[in-house]
């Protein structure tokens, strides 16, 4: 979690949208950030469409952030943290991702919602340490210091 216990990480690997709202009310969550790069699911009840009216009949914010989503091609050593791989597939998202111009407005916009309230930051990896999602919650705290 970063900003003051604001921004947390949750996969839908084995769950269900209704796990997703149970998650989103226990932590009193204003806005579900979703950085797929692609909003596809196999599941129908994640796919983007499905996804954003769900929660927003639950009054929470949905927001697609392809922009911080990682390439498919670059997924796989995710699965295997600590590993040389993994380490190689997370400086090539943060070089060729999280730290580009394109992804800077998208950043900026967790951060904003963040000073509202409760962010949760959804992809499908169950664990944070094997979703890329770690990696953006890992940039914010430099941006708010950055100011």
């Amino acid at each position: 979690m970063v900003h003051g216990q604001r921004v947390i990480g949750w996969g839908y690997e084995g769950k269900c949208a209704d796990d997703l709202l149970e998650f989103v009310n226990e932590n009193s969550a204003i806005a579900v950030v979703d950085v797929r790069l692609h909003a596809a699911s196999r599941k129908p009840e994640f796919r983007k469409r499905a996804l954003a009216e769900r929660l927003e009949r639950a009054g929470v914010r949905y927001l697609h952030l392809p922009e911080l989503g990682n390439p498919k091609d670059n997924r796989e050593a995710f699965a295997r943290p600590g590993s040389p791989a993994a380490e190689a597939a997370h400086a090539r998202f943060v070089n060729e991702v999280v730290r580009t111009p394109d992804a800077r407005p998208a950043l900026d916009e967790v951060v904003r919602l963040s000073g509202e309230g409760v962010v949760v930051v959804v992809c499908y990896e169950d664990e944070d340490s094997r979703c890329h999602r770690s990696l953006v919650m890992d940039e914010l705290p430099a941006l708010l210091a950055a100011g």
